[in-house]
C-alpha cells in the first residue's frame, strides 16, 4: 500500500513538474515583439494549405466557452449520482481555479500580444484541458483515465488546427495552455486529495 501511494505520488510530481517546466519554457522561444515562434510558423504553414474558415469554425468548436461548461457539468453530474459528493464538488471547483490563475497570473506574467488580448498561455485551452484533467485526476479506472487523456489529446490536435486558421493563437500558445492546465488542475487534485484524507483523519 506505501508503495502504490509513493507511486502514485512520484507520478503526480513527475506530470506537475513536466507541465511546469513546459510553460516556463516555451517563452524563451518567443520573438522580442510576442510573435509567431519557428515552431509556430512551421506548423501554421501547412494548415493555411489545408484548412478553410469554415472548417477551422468546427474544429474549435469543442474549445468554445459554453461546449466546456457542458462538458464541466457533465463530469460534475457523473459523480453527483454516485454520491461521490467530494469528487463532484472537486470536479467543479478545478477547472475554474486553474483557469483564473491562468487568467490574472499567467497571461500577464508572459504579456504575450495577439490582436486585443493576451494569447499566452491560451485561456480556451486552459480550460478544456482542466476539465478534462481533472476528470480523469478524479476517476478511479486507470483504463478510464487513459481514454480520456487520449480524447483529449485528438481533440488537442483539431482545436490547434482551428484556432491557427482562424487567427485566434499561435500553436504555442495552445500547448503552453495545455501544459500549464494539466500541471495545474493535477496539483490542485492532489491538494483536494490531501485535504480530503485529513478531514476524515
Amino acid at each position: 500500500m506505501i508503495e502504490e501511494v509513493s507511486a502514485r505520488t512520484a507520478v503526480r510530481a513527475t506530470a506537475i513538474g513536466a507541465g511546469a517546466a513546459v510553460t516556463a519554457a516555451i517563452p524563451l522561444t518567443f520573438p522580442a515583439d510576442g510573435g509567431p515562434t519557428g515552431l509556430d510558423s512551421a506548423v501554421a504553414d501547412p494548415i493555411a494549405d489545408a484548412l478553410s474558415p469554415g472548417l477551422a469554425e468546427v474544429l474549435v468548436a469543442p474549445s468554445s466557452g459554453p461546449v466546456v461548461l457542458i462538458l464541466l457539468l457533465t463530469a460534475f453530474g457523473w459523480f453527483a449520482l454516485r454520491r461521490r459528493w467530494w469528487r463532484a464538488v472537486t470536479m467543479l471547483v478545478v477547472p475554474e481555479i486553474t483557469l483564473a490563475i491562468n487568467t490574472w497570473l499567467l497571461k500577464p506574467l508572459w504579456d504575450r500580444q495577439l490582436h486585443d488580448y493576451l494569447a499566452y498561455p491560451s485561456g480556451h485551452t486552459v480550460h478544456l484541458v482542466a476539465v478534462a484533467t481533472t476528470f480523469a485526476c478524479l476517476l478511479p479506472n486507470p483504463k478510464a483515465r487513459v481514454t480520456v487523456a487520449a480524447i483529449t489529446v485528438l481533440a488537442l490536435v483539431s482545436i490547434t488546427a482551428g484556432m491557427v486558421e482562424l487567427g485566434y493563437h499561435h500553436p504555442t500558445d495552445v500547448l503552453g495552455g495545455a501544459a500549464a492546465a494539466a500541471a495545474m488542475a493535477i496539483g490542485l487534485c492532489w491538494l483536494a486529495d490531501l485535504l480530503r484524507v485529513r478531514t476524515r483523519g
